[in-house]
């Protein structure tokens, strides 16, 4: 059997609690130096999902290693630049069996770096923890002068902070902004969609910009959608929703920000709501969950929805209005929406639970309907008088 590392799930059997872990999967031996970068992923506080994608990227690094015979400690410069080529000409797994062979598919350069971005932190982290001579962190950056700086960004008196670190293995690709969808594109998604749960699913994705993590998490606790909630201690006016960080929750719903916040809703989103309770009011499994998105037409009924059960919602719907759909777009749409509407950006990153201004550069896309608005009325101030 060939030696390779792979990124597994561990459940602990005293608690039940999931952890990722990467094990050889000849010997079943954990690599301890990978599975102590992945504990401190967790004290970190991000993420099971970003624990599962970081346990894959590293064993593909340390597959790498083992396939050219390297060091994973001291690969050095050809080694890490050997990596990065490799990312984009290795071909894919197959998705198809050998009888009907699909096309050979690759890694794109973004996918490539966002490898190299998790190789060089593991990298770092051994060398604070002894494991990784300073010889090969040394290599993973570079010195870059800064010619255009993110708004807000001070570079200081005399410049001298337009000098900074940057990767120094990654490919240059164009910036193409998020996806998102248009407002026909979204309706028609609703419109098909065959179940009150996931219209309202759909809707506040979209119209409130919340992340899949964080509307599969929601509690019905967290639903004040009366007027005043004072009744139940809650002194916001209005309808909202709460959107918490919890650890616990069954699904693995995981918000991404450790900062609670509440997202007003209209009276739109209320209506799809309660649509949605009559049809969970009919399963009767569903009444012991504390959940808002539960199973209703699938074992286990009552059980909160999970990630996977989402994806194939959204890989159903994207199939019926014949465009990609995915939950993030949505979130997309909802932000690039209210910048385009003119909502003032502190307003938006509020909104959308972004801890830095700077994430927000992404969301706003100029199109170019709005390129030719704004050249037709330069040309009207000319023709003026």
């Amino acid at each position: 059997m060939e030696r390779i590392y792979v990124g597994e799930r561990a459940v602990s059997p005293a608690t039940g609690i999931t952890r990722w872990v990467v094990v050889d999967s000849r010997t079943y031996r954990l690599h301890d130096e990978a599975v102590t970068y992945l504990a401190s992923l967790r004290v970190r506080g991000c993420s099971p999902n970003t624990e599962r994608v970081y346990a894959g990227r590293v064993a593909l690094y340390l597959n790498y290693c083992l396939m050219r015979r390297l060091d994973w400690r001291t690969p050095g410069f050809l080694g890490l630049a050997g990596l990065q080529q490799w990312l984009v000409e290795t071909p894919l797994p197959s998705r198809t069996s050998e009888a009907r062979p699909g096309p050979v598919r690759y890694r794109s350069r973004g996918t490539a770096n966002a490898v190299m971005t998790v190789v060089a932190e593991f990298l770092r982290f051994g060398a604070t923890h002894g494991w990784v001579p300073a010889t090969t962190t040394a290599l993973l950056s570079e010195p870059k002068m800064l010619r255009f700086t993110p708004p807000g960004y001070d570079t200081g008196e005399f410049g001298q902070r337009r000098e900074i670190q940057a990767a120094a293995f990654r490919f240059r690709i164009a910036e193409p902004g998020y996806e998102d969808l248009g407002d026909e594109q979204i309706r028609r998604v609703i419109a098909i969609a065959p179940r009150a749960r996931d219209c309202f699913l759909i809707a506040l994705l979209a119209c409130r910009g919340l992340r899949i993590g964080e509307a599969l998490g929601l509690h019905r606790g967290d639903m004040h959608l009366l007027a005043s909630s004072r009744a139940v201690g809650c002194g916001i006016e209005g309808p909202h929703v709460h959107v918490r960080r919890r650890t616990d929750n069954l699904n693995r719903a995981l918000a991404k920000s450790r900062f609670s916040r509440n997202v007003p809703v209209t009276a739109d989103l209320v209506a799809l709501y309660t649509d949605y309770q009559y049809e969970r009011d009919r399963v009767a499994e569903a009444a012991e969950s504390e959940m808002v998105f539960v199973n209703l037409f699938r074992p286990p009924l009552g059980g909160a929805m999970s990630y996977p059960n989402t994806k194939e919602m959204f890989d159903r719907l994207a199939r019926g209005a014949g465009h990609a759909c995915r939950p993030h777009m949505l979130r997309h749409s909802a932000a690039t929406r209210w910048l385009r509407d003119g909502v003032d950006r502190d307003v938006v990153q509020r909104l959308l639970g972004h801890a830095s201004p700077l994430s927000m550069e992404h969301y706003r896309h100029v199109g170019d309907a709005e390129a030719r608005a704004a050249v037709e009325h330069v040309d009207s101030l000319k023709e003026r008088p």
